[in-house]
C-alpha cells in the first residue's frame, strides 16, 4: 500500500467540525438506482444523471465525468442527499448530490452489497 495515501488516510480526527445528532436527521440520505447518464456539452467534469428513488425520479449533476463512461453508471445503486437544495449548473438543475469516497482526488462510488429497492433510506 502507498505510504503517502496510508498517511492521509490515518490522518487524526480531531479537526473535524462535529455536529449534533439533530444535524445528522435533517439529512434525507437514501439509495437511487441511476437510468441514464450523459455528458454535459461543453463542460469536461460534469455528468448528467437520471436517478429513481421509487415514488419518483431525480435529475443530478455530478463532477464525474473525467471519472466515469455514461454506460458504467447506468444501473448502478448509489447513496444521494435528498433534501439539498436545488442547484444549477451551466442551467441545468440538479436535484441531490451522489455521494462518493474521495481517493487521491478521485471519487470512488460506492454500492449496497446487495439490491436493494430504490428510494430506501440510509441511517
Amino acid at each position: 500500500m502507498r505510504e503517502d495515501f496510508v498517511a492521509k488516510t490515518l490522518l487524526p480526527v480531531d479537526n473535524i467540525k462535529m455536529i449534533t445528532f439533530d444535524d445528522f436527521k435533517k439529512l434525507d440520505i437514501r439509495v437511487g438506482k441511476i437510468l441514464s447518464a450523459e455528458k454535459v456539452s461543453g463542460r469536461d467534469k460534469l455528468m448528467k444523471l437520471e436517478v429513481d428513488f421509487g415514488a419518483e425520479k431525480r435529475q443530478m449533476i455530478a463532477g464525474i465525468a473525467q471519472f466515469f463512461e455514461p454506460d458504467h453508471l447506468i444501473g448502478k445503486e448509489i447513496p444521494v442527499l435528498l433534501n439539498l437544495e436545488p442547484r444549477s449548473f451551466k442551467g441545468i438543475e440538479s436535484q441531490g448530490m451522489i455521494l462518493a469516497i474521495d481517493v487521491d482526488g478521485e471519487p470512488v462510488l460506492f454500492h449496497p452489497e446487495r439490491e436493494v429497492p430504490p428510494g430506501s433510506v440510509i441511517r
